[in-house]
């Protein structure tokens, strides 16, 4: 018998990678290009930071959940403190496939780097008003990758543990 390849054995979630991919990749390259798009500043600006924020929200809150079975998010108690939630599924049957993971991770992995080597170009050429974009760029692609290192540690911590934990600690703050 002949084994096909489809679509469906490379990717489970094709849009979540696309998304993945098309946000991380459209910044950098609006970035790079931005003297090209418009003279304007504050027209490449707003591209790029809405490219970035669609970036940081879809990777928190989408591909993260579908392509690896990880999600994170911030949480506010009553005291006003912050607490960071770590969650990683038990099983990764309905994560993505091995491709997708490595592109999910490759991704989360280069592009802040990217952010830091423009940091530095933007930094040694002194286009000053493009390092508050460039600072941007790096906070939002660090703090997903601290989020999702933090959930492929704690991994074996799955959410029941994790939410019993937090329930716990809300029930001696209270007492």
């Amino acid at each position: 018998m002949c084994n096909k390849v489809t679509l469906s054995n490379f990717s489970r979630h094709p849009l979540a990678t696309f998304l993945h991919l098309f946000f991380r990749i459209g910044a950098v390259i609006a970035y790079l290009c931005s003297d090209w798009f418009s003279r304007n500043f504050a027209t490449c600006f707003v591209l790029v930071l809405t490219l970035l924020s669609c970036d940081f929200w879809s990777v928190k809150n989408v591909s993260g959940r579908l392509l690896v079975g990880l999600r994170w998010w911030n949480q506010i108690d009553e005291d006003g403190q912050s607490h960071w939630v770590f969650e990683a599924k038990k099983n990764h049957d309905n994560s993505g496939t091995e491709a997708e993971m490595q592109i999910f991770w490759l991704g989360l992995i280069i592009c802040p780097l990217i952010w830091t080597a423009f940091f530095f170009t933007t930094l040694f050429s002194l286009k000053m008003k493009w390092l508050v974009l460039v600072v941007v760029g790096i906070s939002l692609q660090a703090t997903n990758l601290y989020g999702y290192l933090r959930c492929k540690a704690g991994e074996q911590e799955t959410m029941p543990k994790v939410a019993s934990q937090y329930l716990g600690q809300q029930f001696i703050i209270q007492r």
